[in-house]
């Protein structure tokens, strides 16, 4: 049994551009009638100034990152340092075993090393709940941070002229962008390109549900003579 328990390294919290620019929630209200169709936008080719950020490592790197580290190491430390109590006592068990005389008794063996097998038993069980804990501490913590820390990069990103941010730290990412400026987006106008090409006629608009109307109200009966 390894005695040292040691603590996971911090696991990177998924963020994207849209989870740092949220809007807020939608409103319950009844949709207005819509209105008419703003002209088209047209993207625009602008020089790329491409910003590059290691954002695992900035996050823990920053003082509320380093802080929320330290605190769940401090918190888990109790922990580790039983967990190591308890593998130097299945060490010392092991040990006992080794040592008994050629002349001890069958039932002397058996039970040594059942209580070996219970406590290491025990002891994995207890280092795996704790290290699940730990991780979960730690990305929740991990989470909070990123999320303002995302908000600055994506900030300063946007005031220093940079049109693209990409993650180049970190675990191994399907898609690096973590912002990107919006006017540089040419997917809607591809769609209205090809369309143009394309020869295929939009779909015909789906008709409106009919419109529920109240039944008439009815008179009560004039009472009988």
């Amino acid at each position: 049994m390894n005695r040292n328990y040691l603590f996971a390294t911090v696991m990177a919290a998924g963020l994207s551009a849209s989870s740092l620019l949220a809007q807020g929630p939608a409103a319950t209200t009844p949709a207005p009638a819509p209105a008419a169709a703003p002209a088209e936008v047209a993207p625009q080719a602008i020089p790329a100034k491409i910003a590059i950020i290691a954002f695992e490592q900035v996050v823990v790197g920053t003082n509320e990152g380093e802080k929320a580290v330290a605190d769940i190491q401090k918190k888990y430390e109790p922990k580790k340092n039983a967990l190591d109590a308890e593998a130097k006592e299945v060490d010392s068990l092991k040990a006992q075993n080794q040592a008994l005389p050629s002349t001890a008794s069958d039932e002397t063996r058996a039970k040594l090393l059942r209580d070996i097998d219970k406590k290491e038993k025990d002891l994995q069980h207890e280092a795996e709940t704790d290290q699940n804990d730990y991780q979960s501490d730690l990305q929740e913590a991990y989470g909070k941070v990123a999320q303002k820390v995302g908000a600055t990069a994506v900030k300063y990103a946007q005031e220093h002229g940079f049109t693209i941010l990409l993650n180049v730290g970190g675990q191994q990412q399907a898609n690096p962008i973590l912002w990107e400026d919006a006017k540089t987006d040419i997917s809607q106008a591809v769609v209205n390109e090809y369309n143009k090409v394309s020869g295929v006629a939009p779909p015909p608009p789906s008709a409106p549900a009919p419109r529920r109307t109240a039944p008439a109200a009815t008179k009560p009966a004039a009472p009988k003579q």
